[in-house]
């Protein structure tokens, strides 16, 4: 029999590659104090306040913890008069503390009165949230959404949109339905409640341009707690114009879960392009920590190559060679050092946040993952020699052996950036 295979197949030759990235979505740049949101900048990771707003002292504190781990922006509640009056003495307080972070009010039901009362808290603000399924309700909504705007315009402040199908716009989605419902194709009940939501969006930001307000002034936000829904809301709302989009996945979750959620949605989003902004909403522990939330915001844009916040450590996860815990302590203490250390190398080190460190466990990784790394260890797995190479720029510089591997090589870390990027630094001086 005669092979109908004239040469071997190759599986690859007429495929395009697995994974593409889409270039950034144009859209309008939103000046949110000294931020840039969209037009091509950074994309902005941000953050929200759980504390009582009137609560000065607590709000202060949190505010500075969340912009410490890298909040670019920081969301604080304005819900009555209290609250209000004490917006100014937050900022007053954060200036002072040499904290400038752009603090933004999010305002729900009573926000044009509390901005038309406290003018003071207005000029605070770098930006004020407004949900439009709740800023009023039949003749009430577009005269108060106009008050809220209209003191926008007059404080020169930003706005964001933000829709979220917990809270839509009741009239406009029973309109749609009752348009839905008439229709020869109805549309499912999901499609129905998307268009609705976008739809919310984009109405909402067309009244404010009526208003008067500049495209350059708003962001729009359109957020659900399913993945694929908010995959598809954004893609539509993303479709349909160009404002600057905050992405989050509202009532995410904790812990695991709301991390998982979160960062499924928002990588597919920032890959098709799409994205100036994003927060990571995840519910904290009892007790727990609202930076953590910052970090996995940081992680998710770092490891998809968006930007760089935190040098990063490889790290094997571990098997029957490596029963010792030595390179898993090893690990978390390197990345906790290095994250703590950041704020001031940030400064002082440009360009230290691309630093790749790797610590392995074993010899079947372990060098050739050092070596990719811009310094790495390669701790001795079980029954192995107990000795150490570390590797540096791609070479073998030294091996440490004894009970203080874990300090020396902390040492050379230290070492390398100070020599690395102190270098950068005296050649730009």
């Amino acid at each position: 029999m005669t092979s109908t295979l004239s040469a071997p197949c190759d599986p690859f030759a007429s495929h395009p590659p697995l994974i593409k990235t889409l270039g950034r979505q144009e859209t309008k740049p939103v000046r949110v104090g000294n931020v840039v949101v969209g037009g091509g900048a950074p994309i902005v990771v941000q953050s929200m306040t759980n504390t009582d707003t009137a609560d000065v002292d607590a709000t202060v504190a949190q505010v500075a913890a969340l912009a410490q781990a890298g909040s670019e922006l920081v969301r604080i509640t304005v819900d009555r008069d209290e609250s209000a009056a004490a917006v100014p003495k937050v900022r007053e307080r954060l200036d002072r503390l040499g904290i400038d972070v752009p603090l933004v009010g999010d305002f729900h039901y009573i926000g044009h009165k509390l901005l038309a009362d406290h003018p003071a808290c207005a000029e605070a603000l770098a930006k004020f949230r407004i949900n439009p399924g709740n800023v009023g309700f039949k003749e009430k909504r577009d005269r108060q959404f106009g008050e809220i705007i209209e003191i926008a315009m007059r404080h020169d402040k930003a706005v964001r949109i933000g829709v979220n199908w917990g809270s839509l716009d009741q009239e406009l989605l029973t309109g749609l339905m009752d348009e839905n419902a008439a229709n020869g194709s109805p549309l499912s009940a999901d499609e129905v409640m998307r268009e609705a939501i976008v739809r919310s969006a984009l109405l909402s930001a067309g009244e404010a341009e009526r208003l008067g307000m500049s495209k350059d002034k708003i962001i729009l936000s359109a957020k659900v707690s399913e993945v694929q829904q908010l995959i598809a809301v954004y893609a539509d709302l993303a479709a349909r114009g160009d404002y600057a989009l905050h992405l989050g996945l509202t009532e995410a979750g904790m812990g695991t879960k709301g991390i998982v959620a979160s960062s499924a949605a928002l990588s597919i989003l920032l890959q098709q392009g799409i994205g100036d902004t994003i927060r990571i909403s995840l519910t904290p522990e009892p007790g727990g920590d609202r930076t953590r939330e910052v970090q996995v915001a940081q992680e998710l844009l770092q490891v998809m190559g968006f930007r760089s916040f935190v040098p990063i450590v490889a790290a094997c996860p571990g098997c029957g060679r490596t029963t010792s815990t030595v390179f898993q302590e090893l690990a978390s203490k390197i990345q906790g050092q290095l994250r703590e250390n950041m704020p001031l190398w940030r400064e002082k080190y440009p360009g230290v946040a691309d630093l790749k460190v790797a610590v392995m466990g074993c010899i079947v990784n372990g060098p050739g993952e050092s070596k990719h790394a811009d310094i790495g260890i390669s701790l001795p797995g079980t029954g192995e020699t107990p000795a150490a190479p570390v590797f540096i720029d791609g070479k073998k510089a030294v091996t440490l052996r004894g009970e203080n591997i874990a300090e020396e090589f902390e040492s050379l870390v230290h070492t390398y950036v100070e020599n690395r990027f102190g270098e950068k630094v005296d050649a730009a001086q």
